[in-house]
């Protein structure tokens, strides 16, 4: 390791770490909420394919150049290529930077669901219509719990890697993991159960568009922190003689074991109580913060027990999350800056939580922030951001990252840190899929979103 430079305590710590960057919103609303739009099974299965074709080679990629550089993503691509190569780098670290200015404000509302939570299970349940777009709109709520989730990420961020980052994340893994099976286990015992579990492990590809084969590649890609510098970073604080295969492995079926979960655990309730599904044509948001509550508190058996625990939940899975992109900019200024991390903490944290604030003020609370489009019918800095980063600056990110080491590293590099001795069949495979199929992969994503297809 680099003189000074902080590392991860075993290997299981990097991957409850990079796994909790990687396990997030998208995991529990998203995932299960495409999976319902395309039908299942199908779609489930593309995903996964999609997730061992694209998703963990690139990892293992991005992995590969943080630990070879031990520098984060701008310093790592100048060091391992050249100075026309740190664009890449400053790309991914304003990736992780615009990402973390509006993931905190909806990782604000998840505390905002629990206190709600709790209040209904100690008095009942009294959810007033239109109460979300109201508290949405009070841009002082707002800015309270979006800066009550930056304070808390870089507390733990400003402790480093092996007290701060790596201690939090076996914390908040496990616990994570605990309350989900705890959710699954109580779904499992409703009528649904059948169904569910046939609707997303038993394919039919004759309900499979090509919409569901795009959206199957974008949510493989997307889900699993790619492009945006996080892993690099992450993989910056490997020791040398760990398995960068085995790691990057590790991460991606806790990543995706997560998604399953989650989504038998939606497609449960969902044919459990057949009302809901007329809720779900609406937004994944309106049905994790409005129909889902609903839900556990006058369907579902021990939902005031439910409701807390869910909320819980959702918030260690933003955290997990905040606390990735944290570190991204944070050790940008610690490797390139020189300063301390109690300061680049600090510093990094405070310009974040400014772009932060606007899209806090965004759903009403100010109305030219509410009202401003760049893109076409994404209206409001949030949306706006949202859609920069997922349709444009993470597929872009992605795909020099490709290029990068699938061309420009060269074979001795990456035969050496990966712990090979020779060529041999498989890292044939994988730099194939770096040189060729990830990058027309991506290509093909771009494509769709320049023709209009959006995966914010």
């Amino acid at each position: 390791m680099a003189l000074g430079r902080g590392h991860w305590g075993s290997r299981f710590g990097f991957v409850l770490a990079a796994a909790g960057s990687a396990v997030g919103l998208g995991n529990l609303w998203k995932f299960p909420y495409i999976t319902w739009e395309n039908n299942g099974g199908a779609f489930v299965l593309v995903y996964l394919a999609a997730v061992a074709l694209l998703g963990l080679p690139l990892m293992m990629g991005e992995i590969l150049i943080g630990r070879r550089a031990q520098q984060s993503p701008v310093p790592a691509f100048e060091m391992l290529g050249s100075k026309r190569w740190t664009p890449v780098g400053w790309l991914g670290v304003a990736a992780g930077a615009v990402i973390l200015s509006y993931y905190l404000v909806i990782a604000g509302w998840s505390l905002w669901s629990f206190a709600q939570c709790i209040g209904w299970s100690l008095h009942g349940y009294t959810a007033k219509e239109g109460a979300f777009t109201q508290f949405l709109s009070s841009g002082s709520i707002q800015l309270v719990l979006t800066a009550a989730f930056s304070i808390a990420t870089a507390l733990i961020v400003s402790r480093g890697i092996s007290r701060g980052i790596e201690k939090a994340t076996m914390v908040l893994m496990p616990v994570l993991l605990a309350i989900l099976i705890y959710v699954l286990i109580t779904a499992l015992t409703m009528d649904g159960r059948d169904q569910a579990l046939a609707a997303v492990f038993v394919p039919d590809f004759s309900q499979m568009t090509a919409e569901g084969f795009l959206e199957a590649m974008g949510q493989a890609f997307f889900s699993l922190s790619l492009g945006l510098g996080a892993m690099i970073v992450y993989g910056s604080y490997i020791n040398k003689d760990e398995s960068i295969f085995k790691s990057a492995l590790w991460v991606v079926v806790l990543d995706t074991s997560v998604a399953l979960m989650t989504c038998v655990t939606m497609f449960t309730i969902i044919f459990s109580i057949p009302e809901l599904q007329n809720d779900l044509s609406g937004s994944s948001v309106g049905m994790l913060f409005i129909t889902l509550p609903k839900m556990f508190y006058t369907q579902m058996p021990g939902g005031a027990v439910l409701g807390p625990a869910f909320f819980i939940l959702v918030a260690f899975a933003a955290l997990s999350s905040t606390i990735s992109l944290g570190e991204v900019s944070t050790s940008l200024m610690i490797d390139r800056v020189g300063w301390s991390r109690p300061k680049a903490t600090v510093v990094t944290a405070a310009v974040v939580f400014l772009g932060s604030t606007l899209s806090a003020l965004s759903f009403g609370a100010v109305g030219s922030l509410s009202s401003i489009e760049v893109f076409a019918n994404k209206q409001g800095v949030f949306a706006t951001l949202d859609h920069l980063a997922a349709n444009y600056m993470l597929p872009i990110g992605g795909l020099l990252t490709t290029l990068f080491v699938g061309w420009k590293l060269g074979r001795k590099s990456t035969i050496e840190e990966l712990g090979l001795s020779r060529e041999t069949v498989p890292f044939k495979i994988w730099l194939w899929i770096l040189r060729v199929f990830a990058p027309m992969a991506v290509l093909y994503l771009l494509f769709n979103v320049f023709m209009g297809k959006d995966f914010s």
